[in-house]
């Protein structure tokens, strides 16, 4: 079994960075990534780019960080408690995009390693990650093609591991004081080390690498789309979904707070413009509706 390396991990995560940028970049035909470098004082850092204001899409952030640390944060130990006490090193790239036309759907991916070490003692490393689908109408579609290309990036790994994943996404992205899903799923996968160095990795680079080919041709379909005052304010108020779960629940939201990340990249997940009302409820037989009724619900998207 080889050993873990993350100077191996680390190139490819900046490279992934950049694919995606360029990638974004080329959907959205008129803005162009800032590059924001950061270091942390307890030691590492990283650099956030951020797209804003462009044809497509109102903001795209995609940050690489590189942090370590003399222990681990409570947000980590408190699902493994044999990890406190260790020192450790934590690098990802972790993206949001909010579109401007709300037929577009919002989308989260991320990529990261772990690697926790004391002395005496082997080290402890994993990957997680994964990517996420937030529509604020209904395509089936455009759904369907998504969970096909994670089907597809999940099959050479063996057929056990799409079910598998997706059905973590689904109970991960939950809101339980909403009780909805944030969105439509896809993939969602954490504490990545059973099968050795080697497969955990190429596990991750495929669903690092796969993730503009699930989410491309849904903008291509749906950017040029005419919505007017209607859609745009369901998008902003189903923002507000977004907002609640990553300050409420997200694990990675917290990782980053507990350790001194920097906050500007932190909260870069944040849409740029939303708004809350109270006891909203969608007409009855809307496309609103129908998002509610049958999407933001588990639901088997690839039925044969």
């Amino acid at each position: 079994m080889s050993k873990p390396n993350a100077t191996e991990v680390k190139a490819f995560l900046l490279g992934l960075q950049q694919r995606i940028c360029e990638g974004l970049e080329r959907l959205d035909g008129k803005a162009e990534f800032i590059a924001d470098s950061w270091t942390r004082e307890e030691g590492g850092g990283g650099t956030s780019r951020v797209m804003t204001d462009g044809e497509v899409f109102e903001q795209a952030g995609v940050n690489f960080s590189h942090v370590t640390g003399a222990a681990m944060p409570a947000s980590a130990t408190a699902h493994r408690p044999e990890l406190a006490g260790r020192s450790f090193e934590a690098m990802g790239v972790s993206l949001v995009i909010h579109p401007k036309n709300p037929y577009i759907p919002t989308t989260h991916a991320n990529v990261r390693f772990f690697i926790a070490e004391k002395e005496g003692a082997d080290p402890v490393w994993w990957f997680g990650g994964g990517f996420d689908l937030t529509p604020y109408y209904p395509f089936e579609e455009d759904v369907v093609q998504w969970h096909q290309t994670a089907q597809q990036i999940c099959q050479p790994f063996g057929e056990e591991v799409y079910p598998k994943y997706k059905k973590w996404c689904d109970e991960y992205f939950f809101l339980p004081h909403r009780n909805e899903t944030r969105g439509v799923g896809g993939l969602f996968f954490d504490d990545l080390n059973q099968q050795g160095f080697d497969t955990s990795f190429a596990f991750m680079q495929a669903v690092g690498n796969g993730f503009l080919d699930a989410y491309a041709p849904i903008v291509e379909r749906r950017k040029d789309c005419e919505y007017g005052e209607r859609e745009r304010d369901f998008q902003l108020y189903r923002r507000g979904r977004y907002v609640e779960f990553n300050l409420v629940y997200d694990r990675g939201t917290l990782f980053g707070l507990q350790t001194g990340g920097r906050t500007e990249s932190i909260l870069m997940s944040m849409p740029p413009l939303v708004r809350w009302q109270y006891a909203y409820v969608p007409e009855a037989g809307s496309p609103e509706a129908k998002l509610y009724d049958e999407f933001l619900h588990p639901r088997e998207w690839l039925v044969s």
